[in-house]
């Protein structure tokens, strides 16, 4: 066995000695781990992260505590719930610019990394908490198994980003719904105030979604700019219904609804071109043949 010894092996292993540190010869570079520096794509990582966090607080404290201290002010709630809403949407535009600009640009060794534990607080605990006090606060409602379906989005969620990190996606399409477009839908089935019934039997279908293996297309191009114009459609139509606007509930609705169908219609045409695709595949291969 041969030992080395460091103080002789300087420049080999790494070690600095004293002198060199007193006279600045360290770069900067070596001092500070590559794995260590944030990025500008891990800069929006972590605002899509304080976002989530934030619609958590609002949800506390503009939803649950007024309905746990009698308070008896619905406009507050009705703001709380859009500002924590419109908080997700900014999430999800943050996360939408981070692969953007980490594409363009680069990421460090820690983006996918933060962008998992972003998503997770964003996307898994901020809907699932909304879907806990809506079952403390709704008339209709039953407090533990709402609590059961918030579970049941929580993990869906967990699963999801833990079988992302271990699958590579192919051709442009991702398995399951994105977990930003199923906490859309899940708290758009919640604003929509169906009965208590219908609410949990769709929060439970879009966390199977979340963990099915039904292709989405990836939002790249054309599609990454039509969901940002969804999404800023979507901020108007909450500013609308919390301000109490003419029409303001309906225009809602009506968008909530339009999540939910965008979520069952968007698989169809994601099969619609693989079934497209194979079938030219199997053109070329006839053609192919003598």
């Amino acid at each position: 066995m041969t030992v080395v010894d460091p103080e002789t092996q300087t420049g080999q292993t790494g070690w600095v000695t004293e002198a060199e540190e007193r006279s600045g010869d360290v770069d900067d570079a070596e001092e500070m781990p590559l794995s260590l520096r944030l990025s500008i794509a891990d800069t929006l990582t972590l605002g899509n992260a304080t976002c989530g966090f934030m619609a958590v607080y609002f949800t506390t404290t503009g939803i649950l505590i007024p309905h746990l201290t009698g308070s008896q002010e619905t406009g507050m709630a009705r703001h709380s719930a859009a500002t924590a809403v419109i908080l997700m949407l900014c999430a999800a535009i943050f996360d939408l610019f981070d692969g953007l600009v980490a594409r363009k640009l680069r990421s460090s060794p820690m983006g996918a990394e933060l962008d998992n534990l972003s998503d997770l607080i964003s996307f898994g605990l901020a809907p699932a908490y909304f879907v806990l006090v809506y079952g403390m606060v709704a008339d209709d409602a039953h407090q533990r198994v709402a609590a059961v379906g918030a579970i049941v989005v929580l993990l869906a969620v967990v699963l999801r980003l833990a079988r992302f990190s271990c699958v590579t996606p192919t051709n442009g399409m991702f398995q399951g719904m994105p977990s930003p477009f199923g906490a859309l839908t899940v708290v758009s089935i919640v604003l929509l105030e169906l009965p208590f019934v219908a609410t949990l039997l769709a929060i439970v279908g879009t966390a199977w979604l979340m963990v099915s293996r039904v292709e989405y297309p990836k939002p790249r191009g054309p599609l990454a700019v039509a969901m940002l114009s969804w999404i800023v459609l979507a901020m108007g139509l909450l500013a609308a219904w919390a301000f109490d606007a003419p029409g303001g509930q309906l225009l809602l609705q009506t968008g909530c609804a339009l999540q939910l169908v965008m979520g069952a219609v968007i698989p169809l045409f994601a099969t619609a071109r693989r079934v497209n695709n194979f079938r030219d595949n199997r053109r070329e291969a006839r053609a192919a043949q003598p």
